[in-house]
């Protein structure tokens, strides 16, 4: 080997040694950087008759792509069942539990206790006046849970709404990464830097969405959710969707009052089954707004309904008329069957014997009908009531079964509902956030071990000294060849 070739060899390993210390440090600067992917320097061996030496094949990015596929699944998972079980707490704050006194059933079991209690004094203005309240709170309890379930598929609305707007800049951006990273391809740069920051982008979109992601030419990426709707190939999809401000009972996507989504103008599923974007944060909220919170108020309306109807039948009350309104009425009126939905948020005490209406609360001891007070001793119409409530009815709408009932035990049936869905919401939510846990140490196996990198820095500093060491001998001989 020649001197100058010793030279061009030193030299080359110099620069090989600079760039790995370089790609090394950059690695365990960056260790903790979301995103970044761990880089090697790939070298090989110069052509022989040519440069010689080391030649520098360019930066490495190593990522586990399955490991990283599961966990943005698992991340879109962990969304979907923690807005779930947040949905759930809520609304079981929002109702309250069975052994809670101004829950619904507890409201109810008031109810009857204040009815029970003045059936021992039907002559006593203060009992009916407390019967009459407990009355009034009961009502209150259903305005209030039936308000409180359409605030949350009103919120939910809006979340959709920003979500998709922001799901739609996240493809832009991943569009936009795929054409720089193809284009620096083609002009031989480096890529390692631009894919860190496309792959932060793709987690984002992984927690509102689960995503698949497909190699395309150039390193870009196709995009397509777990049902089979393209977001990304080649131009990112244009999703659109219309929040609708304030939802009220009987809207849905059914009936065309709430929106849907479309995807490049194509109407596309919305459940949480079939859904294009069901299984992660979008998914979640379009199952509160959707699902969840309907199935919440339709079992709501139909206990109100059960309370409504119990009081309204002419056999219980026999001062009411045909289409008379009982003690607890729909707006002021009549309960009509065809008319159900959101039969909570309306439900009212008869003014008759409301104390901020005509405030006769004697009616209740003589009936509603009735056109002057009567015996002031006869109780025989408060008992008739306190049937009414004790009274075992089999619910006619509602996800209660076919069981007969008493009225305070439908209450109770559907807190009991509520909290058995928040369990099972919560056993969903840890299951999820122990897998995420698990494929999220996985993800970092693959990633920066400082200790080894600085491990592979030393033997770079080795290396450096080496063909340091090796000029310097080509120089003492150029030195003592030049001296002869």
């Amino acid at each position: 080997m020649s001197i100058s070739s010793a030279l061009t060899n030193a030299m080359s390993g110099l620069t090989a040694s600079a760039r790995s210390a370089e790609v090394l440090s950059s690695n365990i600067a960056n260790a903790s950087t979301e995103g970044y992917g761990r880089r090697t320097l790939s070298v090989s061996a110069g052509q022989y008759g040519y440069s010689g030496g080391v030649s520098l094949n360019g930066v490495t990015r190593h990522v586990n792509p399955v490991t990283i596929a599961e966990r943005r699944l698992a991340d879109a998972g962990q969304q979907m069942t923690s807005n779930t079980s947040a949905f759930y707490t809520r609304l079981e704050r929002l109702v309250g539990t069975p052994d809670q006194a101004n829950s619904l059933s507890g409201l109810l079991a008031d109810f009857e206790s204040t009815l029970a209690t003045a059936t021992g004094a039907p002559d006593s203005d203060v009992r009916l006046a407390n019967a009459s309240l407990s009355a009034e709170r009961v009502v209150e309890g259903f305005n209030e849970a039936s308000a409180g379930i359409q605030k949350m598929r009103s919120e939910a609305d809006d979340q959709i709404g920003g979500m998709i707007k922001e799901l739609n800049q996240l493809l832009e951006q991943t569009e936009d990464f795929n054409r720089k990273i193809s284009l620096a391809i083609n002009q031989g740069y480096e890529t390692a830097a631009l894919e860190d920051a496309r792959h932060v982008v793709l987690d984002k979109i992984g927690e509102l969405v689960p995503i698949r992601t497909a190699e395309r030419d150039r390193g870009a990426v196709a995009l397509y959710t777990t049902n089979g709707a393209v977001l990304l190939d080649g131009k990112a999809a244009e999703i659109e969707f219309s929040a609708a401000g304030t939802v009220m009972p009987h809207m849905t996507a059914g009936n065309g009052m709430l929106s849907g989504i479309t995807i490049n103008g194509y109407t596309m599923r919305i459940d949480s089954q079939k859904g294009a974007l069901a299984g992660g944060a979008i998914g979640a909220q379009f199952a509160i707004r959707d699902e969840y919170a309907v199935q919440a108020q339709t079992d709501l309306d139909a206990a109100a309904r059960n309370l409504v109807e119990r009081f309204q039948d002419p056999t219980m009350d026999p001062t009411l008329g045909a289409g008379d309104a009982g003690l607890f009425t729909d707006a002021g009126l009549a309960f009509n069957v065809a008319d159900e939905t959101g039969l909570a948020g309306r439900l009212e005490l008869n003014t008759l014997v409301d104390l901020d209406g005509a405030g006769e609360t004697w009616r209740l001891r003589d009936g509603l009908g009735a056109a002057t007070p009567g015996d002031s001793g006869d109780a025989s119409q408060l008992n008739r009531m306190l049937d009414a409530m004790r009274e075992q009815v089999v619910p006619v709408s509602g996800g209660y079964g076919g069981k007969a009932v008493a009225m305070t035990e439908l209450g109770g049936k559907f807190l009991s509902s509520v909290s058995g869905a928040r369990v099972q919401a919560e056993l969903d939510e840890t299951f999820a956030s122990a897998q995420l846990v698990t494929l999220e140490e996985l993800e970092l196996l693959d990633g920066v071990d400082t200790d080894q990198e600085l491990q592979r820095l030393m033997l770079v500093e080795q290396a450096y000294a080496a063909n340091a060491r090796l000029i310097q001998a080509a120089d003492e001989m150029m030195e003592s060849l030049l001296r002869l």
